[in-house]
């Protein structure tokens, strides 16, 4: 059973560690039964333990599920967050990847983990559709696709339950369930079923509302980050355009009413080439059923792959106009390192990588990552170029002007949503070696004439020898505008 945590809400249920230590014991994983009648002789003892205190418990190779009850108060959409962690996986080891465990709700599949390796990793997910009352939630070591590994770590187990009637409720009840890819002749390396255990893996989603034409209606809109993209954008492009190697792509979009249901005919997904089609495909408990059809991960709405993903999409971005969506990945910097070792698995990663490769770049810590905010003036009528901005950086002890574009304007960035970049910079550079950082405005075809404004940058830091954000550099400008007649300001100088 689940005690009750005053820190999480009333309707968050926290397991008390008397359950996980019942759970794993010296005889291995137990029932349900047994878990709940060793929870309710601690539940006075525990009652109001927190979240950070409690046990850990294991999934093996070859072993028992541990199953964990824990009950709902009202009929609602269910959540977990657990902390995961394999020794002797490492993501960027061919074939020792990943561990994947699966969790089942009452014995039916609610969804696979991919585990990335042995530092404990706190993670999302959803249940799906749960009515008042116990349930029992299943944790399996999935030999079949885990390629390394032989046991899985788990803690800080908690559940939430999103009630009906809640204003989240529609969100949570209408977010897509991903099934996995199973291309053949990937060049990522993995073809068939389970590929993602290996490649491309769904990591985080999160949702955004908007308001709908119809008044008191909302449009959600559901997206996925993947830890690459084996087709599609150039890895170098990727870096200069988008600032990542993930793959980030809206899937699913509907509209609700006042009352948080569905408007028949609003549900579309983004199928290949980019494409947005209407969903025709089978629901789960009001649950669309997507599948990763293509190699940079657009959607399709047939399903046909044994791998199932459902991270929680109960994330938003703070302000989509002044935030880039790799502020998702900022909040959970473990994805870095994940992005960093799938390029040097897949051989992506050179010292010196050529100026005109089309897939190679340097190693991930050799870049400063960026998030630029600007404004671009209309185009005149029939203009067919267009102005972008690059960010250009000094270091200390040397004149070059390092360039976010590499030089190549079609690499900057034209547009004026909040948009994530990088800057490669010599290898071991620091942020306390950045001594200027500047904005260019870049001409694509014939110069239109545009003026841009850079309104800000929101975060500029390297890589730590963990492949982890680390210092940050202190860009904080005024507004600066550039024309053709001055395409270059300073950003920051020291």
């Amino acid at each position: 059973m689940f005690a009750r945590s005053r820190i999480q809400g009333p309707r968050r249920a926290v397991l008390a560690g008397a359950v996980l230590a019942a759970a794993v014991g010296l005889v291995g994983p137990v029932p349900a039964a047994q878990a709940a009648e060793s929870a309710e002789s601690a539940q006075s003892a525990d009652s109001a333990q927190s979240a950070d205190a409690h046990g850990t418990f294991s999934v093996r190779r070859g072993g028992r599920p541990v199953v964990v009850p824990f009950r709902t108060g009202r009929d609602g959409e269910a959540l977990v967050t657990l902390t995961l962690a394999a020794p002797g996986v490492d993501w960027g080891k061919a074939g020792a990847e990943s561990a994947v465990v699966q969790l089942f709700v009452d014995g039916r599949p609610a969804g696979d983990v991919v585990v990335f390796g042995n530092e404990p990793t706190e993670r999302s997910f959803a249940l799906g559709a749960l009515r008042k009352g116990r349930h029992e939630l299943g944790v399996k070591f999935a030999e079949d696709r885990s390629p390394g590994g032989t046991v899985v770590r788990i803690s800080r187990l908690r559940t939430e339950n999103i009630a009906v009637g809640d204003r989240r409720h529609a969100v949570a009840a209408n977010a897509p369930i991903l099934y996995g890819r199973n291309i053949p002749n990937n060049p990522g390396g993995a073809t068939g079923p389970f590929q993602n255990a290996v490649t491309d893996t769904p990591i985080l989603a999160w949702s955004q509302e908007a308001p709908a034409p119809t008044a008191g209606h909302r449009i959600l809109t559901y997206s996925i980050i993947w830890s690459n993209e084996d087709g599609g954008t150039s890895t170098p492009a990727l870096m200069a355009r988008w600032g990542r190697t993930t793959d980030i792509e809206w899937v699913y979009h509907v509209e609700v009413d006042g009352r948080g249901k569905v408007v028949p005919g609003t549900a579309f997904f983004q199928s290949a080439e980019h494409g947005t089609q209407p969903f025709t495909g089978r629901y789960e408990d009001g649950h669309p059923l997507l599948q990763t059809c293509t190699l940079n991960n657009n959607m399709c709405d047939v399903v046909d792959d044994p791998m199932r993903f459902a991270p929680s999409a109960m994330e938003r971005l703070a302000d989509p106009t002044k935030t880039a969506r790799e502020e998702i990945m900022d909040r959970h910097p473990w994805v870095y390192p994940v992005m960093a070792k799938e390029m040097r698995r897949e051989g992506r990663v050179v010292a010196d990588p050529p100026a005109d490769t089309t897939t190679l770049i340097a190693d991930p810590q050799d870049y400063l990552y960026a998030v630029v905010r600007k404004t671009t003036s209309a185009k005149p009528p029939g203009a067919t170029g267009w102005n972008g901005v690059a960010l250009g950086v000094r270091i200390k002890g040397d004149a070059t002007l390092y360039r976010s574009d590499r030089g190549r304007p079609d690499w900057s960035l034209e547009r004026d949503l909040p948009a994530a970049t990088t800057v490669r910079l010599p290898h071991g550079t620091k942020a306390s070696d950045i001594v200027e950082v500047v904005a260019i405005r870049t001409v694509k075809g014939v110069d239109p004439g545009s003026t841009i404004t850079v309104n800000g940058i929101n975060r500029a830091f390297v890589l730590d020898r963990n492949d982890r954000p680390g210092a940050a550099v202190p860009v904080h400008p005024k507004p600066v505008t550039l024309t053709a007649a001055a395409p270059e300001a300073v950003l920051y100088r020291r």
